[in-house]
């Protein structure tokens, strides 16, 4: 399992803000996305490339996995990926993606970066955020056009801005998105980070992060450093999902090594994707490797 695999939260926060980046810090998000497109206003943003190098670093030394939104390459996004790469950044993000053309030519400056730089070729990922219909709908060709898209993010209010829908805590205006998005980022083999929960209460955050995980979310993202640990929690396997996968996995061994196809558990007929399952429930939980094949 990769680093990205591992995250499960993954916290959006101002590049320009001293008090706002200390909030990032100090919480238990096990990714940081300094922004520098919506979060910080253009006119801050020579100051906030200039103070990169130094939130990275502390970033790392937290254990964070330090990423940088920038602004689109077209829109005047170089500066920001000069300054992002300098800082030793591990993930660049990359806004409003909706073509393989634009994630094919920041592979391209990253490469030159990398290699400018003296840092090892293909270590740094991209991040795309889809978070318009076009976006969403076109995830299968971002994730083909660079191995460094290792993860893609679902957005929130532009992409219900983009669906011409209201905003709701229920979400159920993203809930389209969210399922197709989910669905072709497990196609395509990269992580999908469900979109970040932009109300202030940690309760709705919980519970949007236990709804994403019933549909197959490992990873959101969020926009308020004190929804991290609530979110960590509700995507974390409970002790009843973990004692619930070890009794499936020796129901379904003992029944093979009696000649069986299947075991019967609690009214579920545990077959070989169920057991498949269950083995990726503790691997995630550090019990053992995943089920291959």
């Amino acid at each position: 399992m990769n680093r990205i695999e591992g995250i499960r939260s993954w916290l959006f926060g101002p590049a320009h803000d001293a008090a706002g980046f200390a909030a990032m810090l100090a919480c238990p998000a096990g990714a940081l996305i300094l922004d520098l497109e919506d979060f910080t206003p253009p006119d801050s943003r020579p100051a906030a490339r200039q103070e990169l190098a130094a939130k990275v670093a502390a970033g790392q030394g937290a254990g964070k996995l330090m990423a940088v939104r920038i602004n689109p390459l077209e829109a005047g996004g170089n500066a920001d990926l000069d300054a992002a790469m300098a800082a030793g950044a591990e993930v660049i993000s990359l806004p409003m993606a909706e073509t393989a053309a634009q994630v094919m030519a920041l592979d391209a400056a990253v490469a030159r970066l990398e290699r400018m730089l003296g840092r090892a070729m293909g270590s740094v990922a991209v991040l795309p955020v889809c978070e318009t219909a076009l976006g969403v709908a076109a995830l299968r060709r971002l994730a083909g056009a660079s191995p460094r898209v290792r993860a893609a993010l679902l957005g929130t209010e532009d992409l219900a801005a983009s669906l011409q829908a209201g905003r709701s805590r229920e979400g159920l205006e993203l809930a389209p998105a969210r399922g197709r998005f989910l669905l072709d980022c497990r196609a395509a083999g990269v992580v999908p980070i469900d979109a970040p929960y932009t109300f202030s209460d940690a309760d709705g955050a919980a519970a949007e992060a236990r709804a994403a995980r019933a549909l197959g979310y490992h990873a959101k993202a969020l926009v308020r450093p004190h929804h991290a640990g609530a979110i960590n929690a509700a995507l974390t396997p409970s002790a009843t999902d973990l004692s619930t996968a070890r009794t499936r996995i020796a129901a379904f061994e003992a029944a093979r090594a009696r000649g069986e196809d299947r075991a019967l558990v609690d009214g579920l007929w545990v077959e070989l994707p169920t057991w498949r399952a269950a083995q990726r429930l503790l691997a995630e939980a550090g019990e053992g490797p995943s089920a291959a094949g």
